[in-house]
């Protein structure tokens, strides 16, 4: 986070607010706006616009003839004419430190992707990658958030998922999900799929914030956490031209020369198992299968200690020839229950481990039947 964006906690003594920063809130809201980025002030403590006045909203009219606005408080529709004036900026956030900072993504060219991380059951399969088909053949296990989906969509397109790209702006959210901010080219209007059907989003748990929907502004705190900048870039990059080829298929603008969509290939479950998903099946996988090896601990000898390692080595080397397992967290594994259960004997159990993993990778183990 740049140092202008370092958060300096409040001095007040309200309940409150006190755990809020404070002079912070107008130092983003520059920083914003000094971007291009217009900014309008979010309730405290959430991330939902400030509500106008109590006059605005019983009797709606437009910006140019509210006198709040005029005034310099926050009146009618604050948030469709979003500012850029410094003044108007001082002013808001002066008055109101505690406000967080929204940013309004169409006008500041701003496209968002909006990664979430909810625990949720997965849904149909016709509705993980819109528009894209997934047989049932291929293996999902594990898929359980936007991450997940994120990284099979990259892999069907051969590319880093938007999640592991250092060089533009990524924002952690509180609740564990990541917005990727990317800079609008080609004066392309994209439009947001936030609150539109389930088809035009990108991914299951993947949105995108554009045109008619705005973005929580890095280092705004709400009372579930703060929007944490990750990594060192600190602007958007340009929109990769993949991800521009997938807004134009989900219907974020009209595109009739999008080719159809190529099936999503077998390497779908790799793509979930390195963005992080089914690591408890894992967890599990391998608690079972080293079972034995740790059970050898309670006899000291005449246990056959080296087939039971052996096997376990040659299953593992199975699974990870299968993609189901990675080779390191299996080796590792296997080395650790060995330590336990035949201290001292490091590097027999060593020479049995690599034999084995070398044997199992041989033979891929594939679970249910599944193949590539």
């Amino acid at each position: 986070m740049p140092s202008e964006l370092q958060s300096s906690l409040s001095d007040s003594t309200e309940p409150a607010v006190a755990a809020y920063p404070v002079a912070a809130s107008l130092v983003t809201a520059q920083w914003c706006a000094r971007r291009g980025w217009p900014v309008h002030p979010l309730a405290a403590g959430r991330k939902t616009p400030a509500a106008n006045c109590g006059q605005c909203r019983d009797h709606p009219h437009s910006p140019a003839d509210c006198a709040c606005i005029r005034a310099g408080r926050l009146g009618a529709t604050v948030s469709m004419r979003p500012p850029l004036n410094q003044d108007r900026i001082r002013d808001w956030w002066g008055r109101h430190p505690h406000f967080g900072i929204g940013v309004s993504c169409g006008p500041a060219n701003l496209v968002v992707i909006d990664i979430d991380a909810h625990g949720a059951q997965p849904p149909a399969r016709d509705r993980i990658l819109p528009g894209i088909p997934i047989g049932d053949q291929i293996d999902l296990t594990g898929l359980a958030n936007g991450f997940h989906t994120l990284a099979v969509l990259a892999a069907l397109r051969g590319q880093r998922s938007p999640a592991e790209d250092t060089t533009t702006l990524r924002v952690r959210t509180p609740s564990g999900g990541l917005h990727v901010w990317y800079r609008a080219t080609g004066n392309r209007r994209w439009l947001s799929s936030v609150g539109s059907s389930p088809g035009r989003a990108l991914a299951w748990q993947v949105d995108i914030r554009a045109h008619g929907s705005y973005i929580v502004a890095p280092g705004t705190t709400t009372q579930h956490g703060t929007y944490t900048p990750l990594g060192k870039a600190l602007e958007p990059a340009p929109l990769p031209l993949w991800l521009a080829q997938e807004l134009d298929r989900t219907a974020h603008v009209p595109a009739p020369t999008i080719p159809a969509p190529r099936p999503v290939p077998p390497r779908a479950q790799q793509a979930v198992l390195a963005a992080g998903g089914g690591r408890d099946r894992n967890a599990r996988t391998l608690a079972a299968i080293l079972a034995p090896v740790e059970a050898c601990g309670e006899i000291a000898e005449g246990a056959g200690f080296s087939d039971i390692l052996n096997r376990a080595a040659y299953t593992l080397g199975g699974l990870v020839a299968a993609g189901r397992l990675d080779r390191q967290e299996a080796e590792q594994a296997l080395k650790d229950a060995a330590a336990a259960a035949r201290p001292g004997q490091e590097l027999r159990s060593e020479q049995i481990i690599r034999s084995g993993l070398t044997a199992g990778l041989q033979k891929p183990l594939y679970t249910s039947g599944r193949r590539p």
